[in-house]
């Protein structure tokens, strides 16, 4: 949420580029109530409506196209200012927003944020999850978390985190009553959990060995979207799951689950928090880039993941 004064102007923009109150009241941390009450004073007091509304649809009038028109280069202008201002500031604070995977804020959070907020308590980490790739620029975030390969070329890109690879398990009571999978065809035999991506489809297990892919359209009991809930299934013996082999390390190590067609399942990019390139950041921001790139350096991940 903005705390500069500019609220006003931040919601129209954020409102204009989401094309939903809700949407921007989400993005600028406000109930959509707030923003309808902030809306509606501008309105009164610039004496003209700037969004047409619906119980369907939001869109700008043409004084509200024009008022966006004026005033987005103009805040853009303002904010900039502020953030060269920030940036001369000694003591990180202020607010981080990051978007990224549900699997990789997993990743980060414990050996990176969480470890940074505690360095510097009058930061504030805004951190949004979600299957869908955004432009983090457009959206108003300060950095994305994504696999290297998906990275927009025109960021810069440091690579962050422990080796990645996902990981093929089910609890041992299950292997000792329907045996172990050798290769991947095998899975087509077992009761497998089904995961549905966000955009809907579902996935399809990929594996790959000697440079040969394969692609497997398992079959079984249960359809989940969620990793966390797969764990618990998995565990309770319901099938063969899917996972990344972060989210199912400490069962693995512990005996719980055991991993099967390791040997399928090879290395993938890393991950990568990335950013537009920018002249003046704010303290808080070069602070959390440094211990991004520190961890990289001194192999700190390695010991998270490890302890």
């Amino acid at each position: 949420m903005s705390k500069h004064g500019l609220i006003e102007f931040d919601a129209v923009l954020a409102i204009a580029r989401r094309g939903s109150f809700r949407a921007a009241a989400l993005e600028l941390g406000l109930s959509t109530t707030a923003l309808s009450n902030l809306i509606g004073k501008l309105e009164r007091q610039l004496g003209v409506r700037l969004f047409n509304r619906t119980t369907r649809s939001v869109s700008l009038t043409d004084a509200g196209l024009t008022f966006v028109d004026q005033v987005g280069p103009a805040l853009t202008t303002l904010h900039d200012a502020m953030t060269a201002a920030r940036s001369q500031q000694e003591t990180p604070s202020g607010t981080i927003r990051i978007n990224a995977f549900p699997t990789g804020a997993r990743e980060i959070l414990g050996p990176l944020l969480l470890k940074f907020l505690r360095l510097y308590p009058g930061v504030h980490i805004d951190l949004v999850t979600e299957g869908r790739i955004v432009d983090i620029v457009a959206e108003g975030f300060d950095l994305g978390l994504r696999r290297a390969d998906l990275v927009p070329s025109d960021m810069i890109a440091i690579r962050v985190g422990p080796p990645r690879s996902f990981a093929v398990v089910a609890s041992p009571a299950y292997f000792e009553s329907h045996g172990t999978p050798r290769v991947p065809p095998d899975l087509l035999q077992h009761a497998c959990l089904r995961i549905r991506l966000p955009n809907g489809a579902l996935h399809r297990w990929r594996f790959e060995k000697d440079g040969e892919p394969v692609q497997i359209d398992v079959q079984g009991p249960i359809t989940l979207d969620e990793a966390s809930l797969s764990r618990i299934a998995v565990l309770e013996h319901v099938g063969i799951g899917y996972f990344m082999e972060s989210d199912v390390r400490e069962d693995i190590e512990a005996g719980r689950l055991v991993r099967v067609l390791e040997d399928w399942t090879p290395p993938l990019d890393a991950l990568c928090l990335y950013y537009p390139s920018r002249r003046n950041s704010s303290a808080a921001f070069k602070a959390l880039i440094e211990m991004a790139r520190h961890h990289v350096d001194d192999g700190s991940w390695l010991h998270a993941a490890d302890g």
